[in-house]
């Protein structure tokens, strides 16, 4: 593993950071110290700083030797929201806020986007011009899709961008990069089902909504198992069913709510269609009406081969060949996917381990609990931050050591 040593000596100054960052969580368009630590440290590194963008996100612009004369330039980003659950993890920095947590890892993304920047700005290695991203809100605010409706990309000009994420389960020392679709889009349902309501002892006087919701949540999964081709992927999970409200009444109405995930817009345009097929025709077939509502959130995050081809090259130098992995893609999402609708590029991910790293926090017994994204015993390991800064840093100077116009192949 080819670490950088200036990287190395900061490490212990970021992973403080970061702490700092994960005991003060804040959601989604409300990261107000956490932009504003972040734009602080970038200040104090000589980094121009550019905020408001997306509401509470931050572009820092890191100029090469040449000044950005040579036109070339790169897109970093890092998330900054925290998720709205509460955590159960005792060591030290565990979040100060209830009901609020860094459960996902995003502030040990900014801090290796710190950390890349401080050497970035201390060394300026390289020609062209860097773009650090710091975005709010991918939990479900759609912070990258607000920062581009604000000019990210006008304003700051970029020939690519990458975002990176810690994975649970894969090793330290590790990275997963693939070309194709990485992560699925992520949408959401909500069916209401009107019968007429009646005295549970005499339901032939009424129209009940739950037999309709039933036969309607397993015929949902025959889109799955015959409609759609078997070689492609595809998910529609029911998640929530409300309905009643006393044991002998038949309820007026019942509704279904749950999510669809897809890697393409085909198989996404066929399951909303045969899903509101489905809803009108059983509910029609019961004597019942049905109001269907599909909302489309984040798109299937795409990666761009010939970008993803150049940074398996740069991480292979990092880490070694054995410590580059394919990618296996998920059916979770990701609103980088909007960035990558613009702008040619990657997400790939970086391995958080196993959670044993918690083992050696002060007092001990911190190693409890499955340490997996979104849950209440996760933590970021801060022997990435080195890692993952090292590799942000040779991506930028092997990119951009390129001449202008050249291909990322």
């Amino acid at each position: 593993m080819k670490l950088i040593d200036s990287i190395l000596t900061q490490a212990a100054g970021i992973a403080s950071l970061r702490r700092d960052i994960h005991a003060h969580p804040e959601l989604c368009f409300q990261e107000v110290r956490t932009a504003d630590l972040v734009a602080a440290k970038l200040a104090e590194w000589g980094i121009p700083v550019h905020r408001g963008l997306g509401t509470t996100g931050l572009v820092g612009v890191v100029q090469g030797r040449d000044g950005g004369a040579c036109g070339r330039a790169i897109g970093l980003r890092a998330d900054m929201d925290a998720l709205p659950m509460t955590e159960l993890n005792t060591f030290a920095h565990a979040s100060t806020e209830h009901g609020k947590m860094h459960a996902c890892g995003h502030d040990g993304h900014t801090a290796m986007l710190l950390a890349a920047a401080q050497h970035l700005a201390q060394h300026r290695d390289f020609d062209g011009t860097v773009y650090l991203i710091f975005q709010p809100a991918e939990e479900g605010g759609g912070g990258a899709r607000e920062m581009i409706k604000d000019g990210l990309f006008e304003r700051f000009p970029m020939d690519a961008v990458f975002g990176m994420h810690n994975w649970p389960g894969l090793p330290v020392g590790s990275f997963a990069a693939s070309a194709g679709p990485v992560m699925a889009s992520s949408n959401e349902f909500r069916i209401t089902i009107r019968g007429k309501g009646s005295h549970a002892a005499l339901p032939h006087n009424g129209i009940d909504p739950v037999p309709v919701a039933c036969q309607m949540v397993q015929a949902f999964q025959t889109i799955i198992t015959r409609n759609k081709k078997p070689v492609d992927a595809g998910v529609i999970s029911v998640t929530m069913i409300h309905t009643g409200e006393a044991t002998n009444v038949v309820p007026d109405s019942c509704e279904i709510q749950g999510t669809v995930r897809t890697f393409t817009y085909e198989v996404l345009d066929l399951i909303e269609r045969r899903m509101r097929e489905i809803a009108e025709h059983t509910a029609a077939a019961f004597g019942a009406t049905v109001d269907f509502q599909f909302r489309r959130n984040y798109p299937p995050t795409i990666n761009h081969p010939a970008e993803t081809d150049f940074l398996r090259r740069v991480l292979a130098d990092v880490v070694g060949a054995d410590g580059l992995l394919a990618q296996e893609p998920t059916m979770g999402a990701e609103d980088f996917a909007y960035m990558l609708q613009h702008k040619p590029g990657c997400y790939f991910f970086i391995g958080n381990g196993d959670g044993a790293h918690r083992g050696a926090y002060e007092g001990g017994g911190h190693d409890v609990g499955p340490c997996m994204l979104h849950n209440p015993h996760y933590d970021f390991n801060d022997d990435l931050i080195p890692l993952g800064a090292t590799a942000w840093v040779r991506l930028v100077e092997q990119w951009l050591a390129q001449p202008r116009g050249g291909s990322a192949a």
